[in-house]
């Protein structure tokens, strides 16, 4: 699983979103499936415009078929379906330091 973080440098949204869709080619052309994406979730804790962007182009993209599917990191457990599903076929996710912690600073995006 490859990571980004967007949060690096402390972009505007429109810089991260633009860096967004250069990571996801480059993951692609890279053979990446998986790519995690940190995007951080607001300084207060209730959600930042970076968080909330990230994750709505995401669904987009989702939506699109752009991406085969992606997972917000408050999902981002065995309880949730999208998860278990991905976690059943590659089993080596449990070993991510994330998962199961409710993390709303990161997305999976399944390519």
């Amino acid at each position: 699983m490859k990571v980004v973080d967007l949060e690096e440098g402390m972009p505007t949204v429109n810089e991260a979103l633009l860096r967004l869709d250069r990571e996801l080619v480059l993951a692609r052309q890279q053979g990446y499936a998986l790519v995690k994406i940190i995007h951080g979730y607001g300084s207060s804790g209730v959600g930042g415009a970076l968080r909330i962007e990230i994750q709505k182009s995401l669904r987009q993209r989702a939506g699109h078929s752009q991406i085969r599917d992606f997972i917000p990191g408050e999902d981002w457990r065995v309880s949730n379906e999208s998860t278990w599903t991905l976690v059943k076929s590659r089993p080596e996710l449990k070993q991510d330091a994330d998962f199961g912690r409710s993390n709303l600073g990161i997305s999976i995006v399944v390519l």
